[in-house]
């Protein structure tokens, strides 16, 4: 045996080993009972145009962010304020952008101007005269400022959703940022892609709110700090929905932020599934507070601005625990339970392009992948045989062996197949050919310098190898740009190519040199059939 033979021999049966070890799950539906333990158990993936799914790119409404941070200034300046005996006419947020304080005189406005710049100093300060003789200061978010918290909301937003989809239960999917404010996210195989759709794109921003009983729904004097919210009731016989007017105190108690689990519970008198919900210890605080100071009252549980219902405070609750109960199903309430576990979105987000591949589309692209990798195997197996004779059979087997290891590199990886995928492997079909006609060609050039068969065959492959080199790197360098700035099934392809780039590297240079080797061991062969 040739010398360094050996240990390439080794090395191509190791790797056939490891590829076909890797393939099992994907090529065995049913694995036996004693498979487990270090033994792999990932199949390779198909992607969203191979098995079906949704593909969503929503955009985030980052000027809400920005509106709701402005709200929170607001309140938490109420707060400030009043607990400094600093009296002002009003607090609240003028347009999208700004936060205005109406004082009554120009004493208490210097004490707040100052307050407000050790407090707020990422904000710009201006004064003005009201009408009324009141004293305005506007505190304006500066750009930069406004930007990094639009920037953050997206990032946020994109957390919130890959949270919600993890606790759904889709297999592989692709959640990712896109442009400014744009997210792009992809569920493949996904069997109810409307409950999903509803899942991801609900704020779920949950809020305690006081019932303010003393003032009609349909009064004409509703103040400033109050606001109508509704109540949707369905009638369980008829399914006619009906809705109850509410009018509440607009600043919230407490917030959906303080939440550290939610889980659907059943009602075991009526039966019926409800959210139980648990605080942390500042939540707990603040609702064992809130209950005890409000007995008697009403307190209203809103989601998204709808009343999900308003109990009376029947006695001041300690543990941090509540319930939040409604026209519930199982499905709604594990959904309503999904969305509290994974915290609200910063921002609401808009449903800007919606396509969904069903399976049966899924499976005819296989198909069709499938066929024309099948007739590019074929054509380049009988145009090998039959131009490169012998040879051309050893550049066949090259080609099989890259398609192995290709494979079992995705397994391995846990890489989800594409339809790119697909058109990657059969470019890899073409290139794993091309490389040993190089090497063909130039073993043909030695042969007619008069050389021995084994003496050309080396020098073939070493002027071969710098120019396979070349265009190898040149690929893979094309393959990392696509996967760095491509999305979805453009990485898919950039993924396949990249590992088919340097799969090729080995079969054609010590994979097919192996085999000519043997055949060349002994030196002595007059003729080498190319």
């Amino acid at each position: 045996m040739p010398k360094g033979t050996g240990w390439r021999i080794s090395l191509i049966a190791i790797f056939v080993l490891l590829s076909c070890l890797y393939l099992t799950p994907t090529v065995v539906a049913k694995l036996p009972s004693w498979w487990g333990g270090l033994l792999p158990k990932d199949k390779i993936h198909l992607g969203l145009d191979l098995q079906g799914g949704t593909h969503l790119v929503m955009e985030v409404e980052t000027q809400k962010a920005l509106e709701g941070s402005l709200d929170i200034v607001a309140t938490d300046l109420e707060d400030t304020l009043t607990s400094k005996n600093l009296h002002f006419k009003r607090i609240s947020r003028t347009g999208s952008d700004k936060v205005s304080v109406l004082l009554y005189d120009k004493g208490t406005a210097d004490e707040v101007q100052k307050l407000l710049k050790d407090k707020y100093p990422g904000y710009e300060q201006s004064t003005s005269n009201d009408e009324g003789g009141f004293i305005a200061i506007n505190l304006r978010l500066n750009e930069k400022d406004a930007q990094d918290r639009k920037d953050k909301a997206v990032q946020q937003a994109l957390e919130t959703i890959r949270n919600r989809i993890d606790q759904f239960g889709v297999s592989e999917p692709v959640i990712q940022r896109e442009g400014i404010d744009h997210i792009v996210v992809q569920l493949p195989g996904i069997k109810d892609p409307q409950r999903a759709i509803e899942l991801i794109g609900k704020t779920a921003r949950l809020e305690f709110k006081l019932v303010r009983e003393d003032i009609p729904p349909n009064s004409a004097n509703i103040s400033e700090d109050t606001e109508i919210l509704k109540e949707k009731s369905v009638d369980p016989t008829t399914g006619a929905v009906s809705e109850i007017p509410f009018v509440l105190q607009k600043k919230s108690l407490i917030t959906g932020d303080l939440l550290t689990d939610a889980q659907v519970r059943i009602d075991s008198q009526f039966n019926q599934p409800y959210v139980a919900i648990e605080f942390n210890s500042l939540g707990a605080k603040l609702f064992d507070q809130v209950t005890a100071a409000n007995v008697g009252k009403r307190f209203a549980i809103v989601l998204d601005n709808t009343v999900y219902s308003a109990p009376v405070i029947r006695e001041r609750i300690s543990g941090g625990s509540a319930q939040i109960s409604g026209n519930f199903t199982e499905k709604t309430a594990a959904d309503l339970a999904i969305v509290l576990r994974a915290g609200a979105l910063p921002a609401p987000v808009k449903i800007i392009q919606n396509e969904t591949v069903g399976p049966s589309l899924g499976q005819d692209s296989i198909n069709k992948g499938l066929m024309a990798g099948l007739i590019g195997v074929v054509l380049v197996v009988i145009f090998m045989a039959i131009y490169y004779q012998l040879s051309g059979l050893v550049a066949n087997l090259g080609m099989v062996l890259n398609v192995v290891y290709l494979m079992g590199s995705l397994a391995a990886l846990g890489a989800t197949l594409t339809l790119p995928g697909i058109a990657a492997i059969v470019l890899l079909i073409g290139m794993s050919v091309d490389s040993n006609v190089l090497i063909f060609e130039r073993i043909r050039e030695e042969l007619k310098l008069g050389k021995t068969p084994k003496a050309a065959l080396d020098a073939g492959y070493d002027k071969a190898f710098l120019t396979i080199m070349d265009s190898h790197i040149t690929t893979l360098i094309t393959a990392a740009v696509l996967f760095q700035f491509g999305t979805g099934p453009v990485k898919g392809f950039a993924v396949s190519l990249s590992l088919g780039v340097i799969i090729n590297l080995f079969t054609s240079l010590i994979g097919t040199k192996v085999i000519f080797d043997l055949f060349l061991q002994k030196g002595t062969a007059k003729k080498l059939s190319i």
